[in-house]
């Protein structure tokens, strides 16, 4: 399909951001992801994504620094030239992401400082920076946390910053209106991943208390979320827009 709509999506080498790449691609859409460090498995992704008849490419990037940011770009806007003849696409999914659990008062300086990289200013330069190269009609999809509208002891420094790209999403939304950009936030309840070390998917009390607090009954799966990434990304979600969808089966009602 030469007329294939394209999706830049971060953190798309494992867990919900992989889960996210082959959702796309299965609604006929090609994918360019990135990897902080696993370049095998992003790998595997891509041949997965190409296996489904789409086209996809994987490049390193740390969303932390933004220092990085304008290579970066010319590197994927170089190669979707030479693929499609143009260096633009259609849908930025702000997904990767590192966990933080420390409470409050022993949350350190460094600590604090390597998350908002990631969770905020990454986030926040890296659309600034794409936005020449993001079509009008396109769509930016944020990924929050269940934890930016309840609160578990140990997340407040990520929790704040989730709720920061809560609003920053309603002012992209606001901002990016007129050139038909709509802009919304998917925030996954606890993932049964890797992430934070695997502690919803190995800890087996962690599991059933989440289990517990879930209307479903369970935990989340990577193919909970990849989803409804992917439906944001159809023409028929045109309409939704600045909205928080969360996506957690029901956490702490």
């Amino acid at each position: 399909m030469a007329n294939s709509k394209t999706a830049l999506v971060t953190g798309g080498s494992r867990g919900l951001g992989k889960d996210m790449a082959i959702n796309l691609a299965k609604k006929g859409m090609d994918v360019v992801l990135t990897y902080h460090s696993n370049e095998a498995e992003a790998g595997k992704v891509v041949a997965e994504i190409q296996s489904l008849g789409q086209k996809a490419a994987a490049f390193q990037l740390d969303t932390g620094n933004v220092g990085a940011f304008d290579g970066f770009l010319q590197q994927v806007t170089a190669h979707l030239k030479e693929q499609t003849g143009s260096p633009n696409f259609d849908f930025l999914i702000n997904n990767a992401g590192t966990a933080l659990y420390a409470s409050f008062a022993e949350t350190t300086e460094a600590q604090f400082d390597a998350a908002v990289n990631i969770h905020f200013k990454g986030v926040f330069f890296l659309t600034q920076k794409a936005l020449p190269y993001l079509n009008d009609g396109g769509r930016i999809i944020n990924i929050s946390s269940g934890l930016a509208r309840f609160c578990s002891p140990g997340s407040s420094a990520y929790g704040s910053m989730k709720g920061a790209i809560e609003v920053l999403t309603r002012y992209l939304a606001k901002e990016l209106g007129p050139r038909g950009i709509a802009a919304n936030v998917v925030a996954p309840g606890a993932i049964a991943t890797d992430f934070g070390g695997g502690r919803t998917r190995d800890n087996k009390e962690i599991n059933a208390r989440i289990a517990g607090i879930t209307a479903l009954g369970r935990a989340g799966l990577p193919e909970d979320i990849g989803g409804v990434v992917a439906f944001l990304c159809t023409e028929e979600a045109r309409w939704i827009n600045a909205q928080r969808i969360e996506v957690s089966g029901g956490m702490n009602l």
